[in-house]
């Protein structure tokens, strides 16, 4: 894992954005996985900025949807829908063929879990997944566990998870949560943990341990061979 601190969000917001710019200047039907959150909001205003500079290069971007809440329409402003929406496909101007999600509030969550995971296999792996650090320690909804699943599945939200941010005044919370799986964001070829927030010194010090515990699963990372950590000092 290589551990790189940022004087400032906006700066680790930059060299994020190169990365993914790089890679799909390569590869321009990259696959980018993208979390919600504080975290990559920033990334995004870059890869917005530089769309408006040349829109062609975005034109076969494909984006996966990480995670999704469960009981949430997609026009509630708290959903990862809605932020997507925001920050990333009307900015970028992502076609639905070009889009990956899960569906908000589906009948049958198990069934789209398969659904979602049978459109991965097929559509091959993950160029670069972007990741926000959990308080917890989860990667999207992979909670800690004493086994994670390795594919699409229904997550049973932990009670930190339930304060997040993104649902501090949603009633009533969640009951579940839709995740790519664990090996499923192990198998991307690149992938980007970014640190944000006052609140992440403990899980940051976990993260970076070298332990491997599934107590904490982002500690998994380190069995990847490609991961750029970027943390924002000053907020630790």
């Amino acid at each position: 894992m290589r551990v790189q601190y940022f004087d400032s969000y906006d700066a680790m917001s930059k060299v994020s954005a190169e990365m993914v710019m790089n890679t799909l200047c390569q590869k321009p039907d990259m696959m980018l996985c993208a979390a919600t959150g504080n975290s990559p909001t920033g990334l995004y205003k870059e890869l917005a900025n530089a769309y408006q500079s040349d829109r062609s290069i975005f034109d076969q971007l494909r984006i996966f949807k990480l995670d999704e809440w469960g009981d949430m329409e997609a026009n509630v402003q708290a959903s990862c829908e809605y932020y997507l929406q925001e920050h990333v496909l009307n900015p970028l101007q992502i076609s639905g063929n070009r889009y990956i999600a899960f569906q908000n509030n589906p009948s049958d969550p198990k069934a789209e879990c398969e659904r979602v995971q049978g459109i991965l296999n097929q559509q091959g792996l993950i160029d670069i997944c972007v990741l926000g650090l959990g308080a917890n320690g989860h990667m999207g909804l992979n909670e800690p566990n004493e086994e994670l699943q390795p594919h699409c599945h229904v997550a049973q939200l932990a009670e930190l998870t339930l304060s997040h941010g993104m649902i501090a005044d949603i009633q009533p919370k969640p009951t579940y949560g839709m995740t790519i799986g664990i090996e499923d964001i192990l198998a991307s070829k690149h992938i980007l943990m970014l640190v944000v927030g006052s609140a992440k010194k403990q899980a940051t010090d976990m993260l970076l341990s070298g332990e491997v515990t599934n107590e904490f699963p982002a500690t998994h990372l380190q069995r990847h061979a490609n991961v750029d950590c970027l943390i924002v000092r000053q907020e630790l």
